[in-house]
């Protein structure tokens, strides 16, 4: 099995070809298991939702400017189009554990783009293996298809920095601003990737960019900013604003004031008496959050540490098995870490820089909103803590192997000596 290893693994399209038939063999396992299970697949408020709201796109030919119309707009059409070709719902699942199985090849060019072709085998069969990968897979839901565009979005932008090529700058802008769409996440994780950008690309290229095409920028700035005032002064986007400040009303409200770190009430949650005065800028949000800004920190501090999985709730120190199952548990965490300090002293933090963004920017987002009890808004980081934490396992194996050399060479030394 090493030979065979060592044989192949610097051959991609065999290491691709195996590793996407794991991925996909394993998710249309599941798949199939729902489908002749005779419960039909898991369903959820979001899922009943996004069916019935497709259901009436197709029918009106026509979107909404509610705050879920228009932040979900990507989601939205693309699940009305796959409806209308397909029928089926199954069918549009079906879809997505494919999908999500073919996403092991954007994990791996990623990986070995930034890293080396062990951190992307690796990365690889972490990312096959977790869970909720396939599991989001099952949902009608936008989670899964995101994934994929979060990947596909990030390995076209590292490939239009390393290659200069036209075609994946313009292939980088589509994804770009269809994942600014797509979801709410997608907005906050393209600002994080557009930071990447500008660490990459040097200041003097930037600028000759901007100037070179001060024209196109220009007319795309004035022609936004038009579109905008319209949108403002003829009152289009009223429904827009007002079911934005009802969401932010019932985020506050529902989740903030009464302490809760997921979506639902737990024992962990951090209790205390909101300040609801509203005396800043007549603003809700920056009252609340100002007034009670000390138990918002608390809350948001439990928040990160719930980031890490419901086993922090979990863990007993008290006894052999739960210290076993403790740092069972963390090995996820020692590796991201280690992955991460590697990543700095190798000096490839920098070029790798787009992986901890977006690890960041879901962490942000979690934290700032809630973190699902299923964890549904954190599946979008997987990908890249696989990544980042498979760098750190082979920088583990080349030092164990490099100490192991070591050793044997210098008994191998005594031995000659005698």
């Amino acid at each position: 099995m090493y030979q065979l290893y060592h044989k192949y693994k610097d051959r991609d399209l065999v290491v691709l070809g195996l590793l996407v038939t794991l991925a996909i063999a394993k998710n249309l396992r599941i798949f199939f298991s729902f489908l002749f299970s005779g419960k039909g697949f898991p369903q959820c408020d979001d899922s009943k939702w996004y069916l019935t709201y497709a259901g009436a796109i197709w029918q009106n030919l026509t979107d909404g400017l509610d705050m879920n119309d228009i932040l979900y707009f990507g989601y939205n059409i693309l699940l009305t189009t796959l409806l209308a070709i397909f029928k089926d719902p199954v069918v549009v699942i079906f879809i997505q554990a494919v999908i999500a199985g073919i996403g092991v090849i954007l994990v791996y060019k990623i990986s070995h783009i930034l890293f080396n072709r062990t951190t992307a085998i690796i990365a690889s069969l972490f990312y096959i293996s977790t869970w909720d990968i396939t599991l989001w897979s099952m949902y009608i839901l936008s989670d899964s298809f995101f994934i994929s565009l979060l990947l596909l979005s990030v390995y076209l932008l590292i490939m239009a920095l390393e290659t200069g090529l036209k075609k994946y700058k313009l292939l980088f802008a589509a994804t770009a601003l269809y994942m600014l769409v797509f979801r709410p996440t997608g907005i906050i994780s393209l600002v994080f990737i557009l930071i990447y950008l500008a660490i990459r690309v040097e200041k003097k290229s930037l600028v000759q960019l901007i100037k070179n095409h001060r024209w196109v920028i220009g007319g795309v700035l004035a022609v936004a900013g038009l579109v905008g005032v319209y949108l403002v002064t003829g009152n289009k986007f009223d429904p827009f604003i007002n079911s934005l400040q009802f969401n932010a009303k019932k985020v506050l409200y529902n989740v903030y004031a009464k302490g809760w770190i997921y979506d639902k009430p737990t024992v962990h949650d951090y209790f205390f008496r909101s300040d609801y005065k509203i005396n800043i800028c007549n603003s809700l949000v920056l009252s609340y959050l100002i007034n009670n800004w000390q138990h918002v920190l608390i809350l948001y501090a439990k928040r990160a540490v719930a980031f890490l999985g419901h086993w922090v709730w979990k863990t007993d120190l008290s006894s052999v098995a739960g210290v076993m199952m403790f740092v069972s548990n963390l090995v996820p965490t020692v590796l991201f870490f280690t992955g991460t300090i590697a990543a700095i002293r190798n000096r490839l933090f920098k070029k790798a820089a787009v992986v901890w963004l977006v690890i960041l920017a879901i962490f942000i987002f979690c934290v700032l909103v809630f973190i699902d009890w299923m964890y549904r808004y954190r599946a979008p980081a997987i990908p890249f803590i696989a990544i980042v934490a498979a760098y750190g396992a082979d920088r583990i194996i080349h030092g164990t192997l490099i100490i192991v050399k070591r050793y044997g060479d210098a008994a191998k030394w005594k031995k000659g000596k005698c």
